[in-house]
């Protein structure tokens, strides 16, 4: 039988970059033409934002938000490494990088034989954005993975190979955050990749709103999978290895609700408590209230990305397993939640 570590990250683009830059996000989002003008200036700003914003555009701020997920990131990457998984799924989202215009699937499980990738530009480590790091895959699981889902219902979409880009920063981020120190990643990696931008993949790129041109109602794209249909999907995943011969890691990557999605805030900060709710959901083990979380409260929570934990949350119902350690890390002007969860198998 099989052995289950349960895991949930970010993959917050801006930690990979400098703490001065963290808060560029916000600084974009300050450009809308159509932004109420009181908000352009940051004495009109709720109080708690101002504090994090402070007299140096937040970086200060950066500097302890950054500490608190490296935190996070060294003790998952402690329960991977004392697990020691013959490889890890991740679920993540493909932002318009690998599923653009010709296909995009609701789910798309990765039987590649390896991965490369490189960091992002100005990074942390100071790193060329030309270095290539590789990452191995499985082949084997996850063509039996694929298979497994198929039979239990799931028409599962499959590749061998990338179609336009090597690998999602979902699943790049992953890796290169849980290796912040650069001490070496010996884990294969399923990347298993979740449309989560729904209606907004195509007709904003998966990335920032577009201003000046916004797209109209008839222009969005057909919705992401719904809640209840990704829970069942990670509820399945962890039952299909729990019968296997291997020892897994089943990792969400993901943040929770986004500034640049929550147009009830302005595209400027995100939406706090729909992601603390459901955050005391998952902590306390009310796997009901993620399963019937409705779809139209993602997009009106800005909280698309949210998605690749309904996953982890079919997984922790499945096996009847509470989360042993969670951490919630809220922000006003880094652009996302950021929660973190580890449940390793009963001794």
């Amino acid at each position: 039988m099989g052995e289950i570590l349960a895991l949930g990250i970010t993959h917050y683009p801006p930690l990979a970059g400098i703490d001065e830059a963290m808060s560029w996000i916000l600084k974009r989002m300050l450009q809308n033409p159509h932004l109420p003008e009181k908000f352009r200036n940051a004495q009109n700003w709720p109080e708690a934002m101002r504090a994090e914003w402070g007299n140096d555009e937040g970086t200060s701020a950066a500097h302890a938000h950054r500490d608190r997920l490296l935190r996070s990131l060294r003790n998952a990457r402690a329960q991977i490494d004392a697990f020691r998984p013959d490889f890890i799924v991740v679920w993540g989202d493909d932002q318009y990088e690998n599923f653009r215009e010709d296909v995009i699937p609701p789910y798309c499980i990765y039987a590649h034989e390896s991965f490369e990738f490189s960091p992002p530009a100005h990074n942390v480590w100071k790193e060329p954005s030309d270095k290539k790091f590789h990452a191995a895959g499985n082949v084997a699981a996850a063509k039996y993975l694929a298979g497994g889902l198929i039979e239990a219902g799931f028409d599962t979409a499959y590749s061998y190979k990338p179609l336009h880009h090597p690998l999602g920063h979902a699943f790049a981020n992953a890796v290169l955050y849980l290796d912040y120190e650069r001490k070496g990643f010996p884990y294969p990696i399923i990347p298993f990749a979740i449309n989560c931008y729904g209606r907004k993949v195509i007709a904003q790129r998966g990335g920032l709103p577009a201003f000046e041109n916004p797209p109209s109602e008839a222009q969005l794209d057909p919705p992401a999978p719904t809640p209840r249909r990704l829970f069942d999907l990670g509820a399945a995943t962890a039952r299909i290895f729990a019968e296997s011969p291997w020892r897994v890691a089943l990792m969400a990557s993901s943040g929770w609700s986004h500034a640049f999605l929550t147009a009830k805030n302005n595209f400027l900060y995100p939406d706090t408590p729909a992601d603390r709710a459901l955050f005391e959901a998952l902590r306390a083990g009310n796997f009901d209230a993620w399963r019937n979380y409705p779809a139209a409260s993602v997009e009106a929570s800005g909280q698309q990305e949210i998605l690749n934990w309904m996953c982890l949350a079919g997984v922790l119902a499945e096996l009847k397993r509470k989360p042993a350690e969670t951490e919630f890390i809220d922000t006003w002007i880094f652009n996302s939640s950021k929660c973190f969860l580890t449940a390793p198998p009963p001794r």
